[in-house]
Formats: structure tokens, C-alpha cells, sequence
């Protein structure tokens, strides 16, 4: 039997990364074993419905590389594949009444009056628990309401008494009491299905074989099941992974600000280190292995070892893995993302491409780039204690020492290119006996202010060219006799 799994957003926004999960592990499972990946969206909420959200789940799953076999825009054999559109065929409505003449479900004519008044607060929430009161109506009194055209919904009739078990790939037997199992809305008084009958009623007629969820839909399988099982229908297999947390480990929100697939882009993330990371909150390959393009994950996904624990999003480890997808990527696509926040930094006239250069293996993300080179445009009031090193047995009195020998060499210096530079320093460290890092720190330190840069003096040097270099090894040195003084 062909794998077929499906991706079933609803279109209110921003694909939350618990969302970006769902689609990739189905994703995964079904290309893992050559099956089918659909797409199904599922706008019977009305009132939630976000304009252009559509569009965004369409570019989200297309950076991802998560592409459906079968979507709206791609039908096969199984459409539609937006649920308002099977709505007005009247897909639901059809399965709905067969439950109702089966005595699976029925029609409840209660107003909202009558709703209200069977509501109970636990821990500070209203439940409401139906009493199956409409379950006793006469069929001579449900055709006089129905005639009356009376507003109506159709529940599912669950039994109150006994247990309903269900087989999950991860949790195993999971039995529920149906005392538990509310008499659930099937079709709503609108005409519209409710999203638990509308993924039944889809997910078979659409031959899917896997549901991927989140296991806060565990307590409701029963009740899909028992749907599966009223209409004679085989019950797919279910993968129930597990909560994300964020590093307090609660539930990860919006209020995160890094949550959704969008919000990460934003903040300078790349798609495949997302996807990447994304794969591994709740699922480890065999072995130690961390990076993993989108093939090598369909290759070793194994949903067998999805963790039931919850996952945490670590963002100190996305960021490092996102460093390293930067390290790889072909330079004119990093330019590209980088030259925006290059630009943002710096004014003067620089050789962008070359700065670029530098960053490309220093970075996590490309937002991290105005702290790295800001010092270009201009140098930071800086504290003379930077120029002490241990490392380099550098100190405030040797360093000006150091630059005031070394002026005179770059003042005679046309060429300020690196490696001359390099080669001018070198020699001159030789012949005096200085090490390299005794001789290059102050010089950076002078020409940056800072203590971490992206490239060494040289080089900076190169980038600045001659005068500002010049002008700023001076700065340091009357900074020097300031602090000598």
C-alpha cells in the first residue's frame, strides 16, 4: 500500500514552527517510503481566516523544499483540496446525514440559551459537556423543526458508558472513558463542517494512510475513530509528536517572537537550517549526525524514533547551526543576503564584496553583521585597557611603544594592500624580535577599537586604506600618551 500523508493548515497567518513540523515529519514519512505528500486547506473556521495566508502556506512549504504531489494548485484525483470548496459540492453533509440514518449522530436543535445553562468551570475554564438531549426527539419531531427550518447541528452520538482504545505509532494502546467523550458538533448550524468531521471525512476519501499531529490531540482520537468505525472505514496510523517548549520549557507562543517560520527568516535564519533544526525538536537519526539537507533527512527519517518528551527550541543551537549552512552557502546567494545589512552599517566608500568575504565564516546570522563591522565607519570611544593582551604580552606602555615604531614604517608605505603590509610588518617584527601578536594587536586595537573583529590589522588596513589608517593608529597613540600621562 502506498504512503500517502497530508498537510491540513488552516490559512490564519504565519506557520507556527510546531506547524512547520507537522508538514515537514509528514513530508518526511511519506517521501522516506516513495508515497504522496498532500496539501489541504482547511478554511472552515470563517471567522479566523487571515487574507493571503493561502499564499504565505503556498511560499512557506515552497522555501522549505516541502512540495506536495497533489495541493489546489497541483489537484489530482482526490479534490478539491480547499474544504469550503467541499463544502459547497456538499461532501459533508452527505457523510453527516449517513451518520444521523445509521444512528451515529443526530440532529440538536438546542439554542445557545440551553448550551449556556450546561456549562461547568473546571480549573478556571467553562466546559461544556451536551446531555444528549436531542438524541430523544421523536423523527415526526425533528421533521416538524426541520420543516420549521429551525437552526440545527449534527452531533456525533458517543456512547456514555465503557472505554474506547486506539493504537498510536509512538504512545501505544491509549484507552479513553467515553463518559469522557462529548456528543461533538459534526456540522455546525452554518452549513460548515467542524475541523474534527471535516479531517475524518477528508483523510479517507483522500486515501491518507498517516495523520502527523500534535499529541495535544490525543484525547481526541477516540472520537475520530469512532467516527472511522461508524462508517466502516479503515483507521489510518497516528504519529502524536511531541509539545515544543521554549528554554523555560512552557509552551512555545507568538509572544516568543521567534515562532513561526517567518519570524526566523526575518531574523536573518536561513530556510534549510530552519527545516534542518526544525527536523530534530522530537526526532534524532542513528548516530551523532546534526547537519542534514532535506535529502539526507528523507533518507534516515525513521518516525519510529520520534521522542514522546517535549522538545525544546534551543535558539543558541539554531543559531550555531545556521552558522554553519552559512559557511556553505555559495557566496553570491550570501552576498546577496548579506549586502542589506552591510549597507545598513556602512557609508564610506569600501570594498563591500571583500568585507562580505570576511564575514561569510564569522557569522551566525546575517543580523549579527552591523555589531561585526561597524567600527569600518568609524571607531568606537574606546577604553586604552583593550590594548592589554596576556596572550600577546600587550599592555598600554609597550603598545604605544609599538605604534609609535611602526608609524613612521606606514607612513612610508604606498602600498596598502595586504599581504605588502603583512610582509612590511613581518620583516620589521624580525628584525626587532617581536612576535606577531605582540605586534599586530595594538596596531588592530588602534585601528578598530574593538576587541573581536573580522578581519586582522592588515587587512583592515587594506580595507580602510592608507590615510584612515594612518589617521587612526595616531588617535591611538595620543589615546596611549593620555593613559601614560
Amino acid at each position: 500500500m502506498k504512503i500517502r500523508t497530508r498537510y491540513a493548515p488552516s490559512p490564519t497567518g504565519r506557520m507556527h514552527v510546531g506547524n512547520l513540523r507537522t508538514a515537514l515529519y509528514a513530508y518526511l514519512i511519506a517521501k522516506h517510503e516513495g508515497g504522496d505528500f498532500l496539501l489541504r486547506i482547511e478554511d472552515t473556521d470563517q471567522g479566523r481566516l487571515v487574507e493571503g495566508a493561502v499564499e504565505l502556506i503556498n511560499e512557506t512549504l515552497a522555501d522549505t523544499g516541502l512540495v506536495p504531489d497533489e495541493s489546489p494548485e497541483k489537484p489530482g484525483s482526490c479534490g478539491p483540496y480547499v474544504q469550503s470548496a467541499r463544502v459547497q459540492a456538499g461532501i459533508y453533509r452527505k457523510y453527516a446525514e449517513e451518520l444521523v440514518r445509521r444512528g451515529q449522530a443526530y440532529y440538536c436543535f438546542c439554542t445557545k440559551e440551553r448550551l449556556d445553562s450546561l456549562k461547568t468551570t473546571v480549573n478556571g475554564e467553562e466546559i461544556l459537556h451536551y446531555d444528549k438531549h436531542c438524541l430523544a426527539l421523536s423523527p415526526e419531531e425533528i421533521r416538524e423543526k426541520l420543516d420549521a427550518g429551525v437552526p440545527y447541528v449534527i452531533r456525533q452520538n458517543n456512547p456514555a458508558e465503557g472505554t474506547t482504545s486506539f493504537q498510536d505509532e509512538l504512545y501505544g494502546e491509549v484507552t479513553v472513558e467515553n463518559s469522557e467523550l462529548d456528543d461533538m458538533v459534526l456540522m455546525k448550524s452554518d452549513g460548515f463542517p467542524t475541523y474534527n468531521f471535516a479531517n475524518v471525512v477528508d483523510d479517507h476519501l483522500m486515501g491518507i494512510t498517516h495523520v502527523v499531529r500534535g499529541n495535544e490531540y490525543l484525547s481526541s482520537s477516540p472520537k475520530y475513530n469512532r467516527l472511522y468505525t461508524a462508517f466502516g472505514w479503515e483507521i489510518p496510523k497516528y504519529i502524536h509528536c511531541p509539545l515544543i517548549t521554549d528554554e523555560n520549557h512552557r509552551k512555545l507562543s507568538k509572544r516568543s517572537g521567534h515562532s513561526s517560520f517567518e519570524d526566523l527568516l526575518e531574523q536573518g535564519f536561513v530556510a534549510e537550517a530552519v527545516v534542518n533544526f526544525v527536523a530534530l525538536l522530537g526526532w534524532s537519526p542513528e548516530g551523532n549526525t546534526e547537519i542534514m539537507s532535506l535529502p539526507e533527512l528523507i533518507e534516515s527519517f525513521d518516525y519510529h524514533r520520534i521522542s514522546k518528551s517535549p522538545a525544546v527550541f534551543d535558539m543558541g543551537k539554531l543559531r550555531w547551526m545556521n552558522g554553519e549552512y552559512i559557511k556553505t552557502m555559495d557566496f553570491d546567494a550570501f552576498y546577496a543576503r548579506a549586502l542589506p545589512y552591510i549597507r545598513e552599517s556602512l557609508h564610506r566608500e569600501l570594498d563591500f564584496r571583500h568585507i562580505a568575504e570576511l564575514l561569510k565564516t564569522r557569522i551566525e546570522v546575517f543580523p549579527d553583521i552591523p555589531a561585526q563591522i561597524d567600527f569600518l565607519e568609524a571607531v568606537p570611544d574606546y577604553n586604552a585597557a583593550l590594548f592589554v593582551n596576556k596572550k600577546s604580552k600587550t599592555d598600554p606602555a609597550n603598545s604605544l611603544q609599538l605604534l609609535m615604531e611602526v608609524l613612521p614604517l606606514l607612513r612610508a608605505q604606498e602600498d596598502f594592500s595586504n599581504d605588502a603590509l603583512f610582509e612590511l610588518l613581518s620583516a620589521f617584527g624580525k628584525e626587532k624580535g617581536y612576535k606577531t601578536g605582540f605586534m599586530m594587536w595594538p596596531i588592530r586595537i588602534a585601528l578598530s577599537g574593538k576587541q573581536m573583529t573580522p578581519a586582522g590589522a592588515t587587512e583592515i588596513m587594506e580595507l580602510l586604506g592608507r590615510e584612515e589608517s594612518l589617521r587612526r593608529i595616531e588617535a591611538g597613540i595620543e589615546k596611549l600618551k593620555v593613559k601614560q600621562a
